[in-house]
Order: C-alpha cells, then sequence, then structure tokens
C-alpha cells in the first residue's frame, strides 16, 4: 500500500464561521471562525507511470473548491433553527453563506471527505481514493474522517 499526503495549513485563509447551534452550554453556539486546515491522505495499491501515488498537480480544483467553501464564507447547519435569519445575512450581502448537513469539525471533516474523495477516485479512475482528512481549527483542535 502507498501513501501520500497534502496539506493546506492555516495560512491558506480559508477563514470560516459558523455555530454549533445545539452546544447551548458553551460559547460554541455563538457565531465564531476560524481558518481551517486540511490534511488529506490518499491511498492506491500502485503507483502510477512517474511512480506517485497521486499528483499534486491534479490537486488545483480540490483547491479550488476548499476556497470557494470555505474562504470568507458562513456554514450554516441545515437544521439550525436560525437558518433563515442567517440566511438573510447573505440576502442582504453581509455573508457568504453555505447550507451543509451539519457544522463542526467532525462534520466538516466528513462533508470535505465525500466531496475531495469522489474528485480523486475520478482524476485517478479509482486507482487512488481518498483514505483520511483531517481538519484542524487551530494548533489544538482537529478532527479525522475516514470511512469505515
Amino acid at each position: 500500500m502507498y501513501r501520500s499526503t497534502k496539506t493546506y495549513d492555516h495560512n491558506e485563509g480559508l477563514s470560516c464561521t459558523f455555530r454549533q447551534w445545539r452546544a447551548g452550554h458553551s460559547h460554541c453556539r455563538l457565531l465564531h471562525g476560524y481558518a481551517l486546515a486540511f490534511k488529506f491522505v490518499f491511498a492506491a495499491r500502485e503507483l502510477d507511470d512517474r511512480h506517485w501515488c497521486f499528483d499534486f498537480g491534479g490537486l488545483k480544483p480540490v483547491r479550488q473548491w476548499l476556497h470557494e467553501m470555505f474562504d470568507h464564507t458562513l456554514l450554516v447547519s441545515e437544521d439550525d433553527p436560525e437558518r433563515a435569519r442567517l440566511e438573510a445575512l447573505g440576502a442582504a450581502g453581509l455573508a457568504d453563506v453555505r447550507i451543509v448537513p451539519a457544522v463542526g469539525c467532525e462534520a466538516t471533516a466528513r462533508i470535505v471527505h465525500a466531496k475531495v474523495g469522489e474528485m480523486v477516485r475520478s482524476a485517478t479512475q479509482g486507482r487512488v481514493w481518498l483514505e483520511s482528512v483531517e481538519v484542524r481549527e487551530h494548533g489544538g483542535n482537529s478532527a479525522l474522517f475516514s470511512p469505515a
């Protein structure tokens, strides 16, 4: 098994805002943000003709999607009871809103894994798969997702 990794660190500028509305006991229930960082682990059973697991030059669409999704955006959980009010910020031109199934580091890792995993499979005709995604809020907090 071969593995390679790619990291988009905090200095990539993927600064997004969200709130964990279910965290009523915590300040995480409030709007807050992070410059997110992502680490991808790619895996393959065979190397390509250049002896690479994955050609990092092929990640331009991944980087573009990460910026579209997380660069100065407001992530709103689809079940947030304040969803309409938060979407109104977007309608008023005050926020670039993204509706997602759930928010938080773990949920974000799963969302990113689904999207980037499909991009990698498609780009390599299934030779390479995305083994895991790590999302870091800062140096002290991160979450990992890998399918079972």
